[in-house]
């Protein structure tokens, strides 16, 4: 039976997504849930469908004892938040959300705040949105903005005065942002494939990069999450750089 690969203790690896491709089955456990198959060689797990659709509190913690004390889930804040309300008027929305993901306890590692490229920065909007969500949530939580307004230095210095990171995603949507920015407590790297979005796997040099990039600050606790799932290349992927980080 395959069991997890060594990796270092603030790096939380793993994809978008615990479905694992079939040509990749001999990797993985062949016993259990797709999940705990998933966390025996991953220490963490991207949720996405939290932005399409609210999950039963009873869904959160039956997914939270699938999984050892060490894994950690990163949570994907509702479309509804930060597309349809965009960050406004959303404190009853937000109530709802943190009441449905905070059921995986301990196990709730970050939540992704990731917004429509056509949401700019407006300070006032930004700061009692900021402000709402560390009234309700002291754990990690990383910021994926995609216009420019977000890259003004009030931007960055409300992300820092409010402990929220700033994506580090390839392809970059904005200029900069293939690097961890914001609160430099957390680092987050979303990686969506590259040339073709969501489908191109990484090449081992590629990947060689990144390993070295994230040794580098290793004590920072940090995030990597492939997201290039589409074609199945996702997992190989974090699976190869897991060997490259205990390498």
């Amino acid at each position: 039976m395959s069991t997890r690969s060594p990796s270092p203790s603030n790096l939380y690896l793993g994809c978008a997504g615990w479905s694992l491709p079939r040509e990749q089955w001999l990797a993985f456990p062949v016993e259990g849930t797709h999940l705990q198959r998933y966390s025996a060689r991953f220490p963490a797990v991207e949720i996405n469908s939290s932005f399409y659709r609210p999950h039963r509190p009873a869904t959160y913690a039956k997914w939270a004892d699938s999984v050892t004390s060490d894994f950690r889930f990163s949570v994907k804040v509702p479309k509804q938040i930060t597309h349809e309300r965009r960050l406004l008027d959303c404190e009853g929305l937000m109530d709802d959300f943190l009441g449905q993901c905070s059921q995986l306890g301990e196990k709730l590692g970050c939540l992704l705040i990731q917004l429509p490229p056509s949401l700019a920065f407006d300070a006032a909007v930004a700061e009692a949105f900021f402000t709402a969500l560390r009234d309700r949530y002291q754990g990690y939580a990383v910021l994926e903005p995609r216009h420019p307004s977000w890259l003004a230095p009030t931007a960055q210095a409300l992300l820092q005065a409010q402990h929220i990171g700033r994506v580090a995603a390839d392809p970059s949507p904005l200029p900069g942002c293939d690097r961890p920015a914001g609160w430099p407590g957390v680092r987050y790297y979303r990686l969506h494939g590259s040339p073709r979005i969501y489908y191109s796997p990484y090449d081992e040099p590629w990947l060689e990069r990144l390993a070295r990039q994230l040794k580098t600050g290793a004590d920072t606790p940090t995030w990597c999450i492939f997201d290039n799932t589409a074609s199945g290349a996702a997992t190989p992927n974090a699976l190869r750089l897991l060997e490259l980080m205990r390498d």
